[in-house]
């Protein structure tokens, strides 16, 4: 009912506020624009969930947040920010906007922004709009730069052109 705009420009909320005091129950929208202020209001941040090295998980993950595995993952992972630990073991497709590997991946790996730390191991191939190696690290594929490396059909379609002409 309310936009972002309007709460947060005084000159629309005064109007507003005249209009639900001629109804009979003003008590009502008083809350209902309290609660709309909050949801609009920006709130922190959520920590990164923590998977633990003691940790195994079989199975797909998906999240908006961002995700940081100490332990193991048997199973595809999507998120926002993606933190493969130094203990870590993923066996799965890895897609994020930003992937930091200090671990183990065997899959593929897509990402907005790839970095490979010195302790990293990488078995299968890196789509990537920007990419990082740092010196040590490990891997094993092929790496290919797309402007949307998160969108699988944007992949499928330049990987089929090279199979065929070699």
């Amino acid at each position: 009912m309310f936009s972002k705009s309007k709460i947060n420009d005084p000159a629309p909320q005064d109007a507003d506020a005249s209009k639900p005091a001629p109804s009979s129950a003003s008590t009502a929208p008083a809350p209902s624009k309290q609660s709309e202020f909050k949801a609009s209001a920006p709130k922190a941040k959520p920590p990164a969930s923590v998977l633990s090295s003691d940790l195994h998980v079989t199975g797909n993950m998906k999240t908006t947040g961002d995700i940081q595995v100490e332990g193991t993952v048997e199973g595809d992972i999507r998120a926002h920010l993606l933190t493969i630990g130094e203990t870590a073991t993923i066996k799965g497709e890895v897609v994020a906007d930003d992937v930091v590997i200090n671990g183990r991946i065997v899959g593929r790996v897509r990402g907005l922004k790839v970095r490979l730390t010195s302790t990293a191991r990488v078995e299968g191939d890196i789509i990537h709009k920007t990419i990082a190696i740092e010196s040590g690290a490990h891997f094993e594929g092929s790496v290919q730069r797309q402007d949307d490396p998160l969108n699988p059909g944007a992949k499928s379609a330049p990987a089929q052109k090279p199979n065929p002409a070699s």
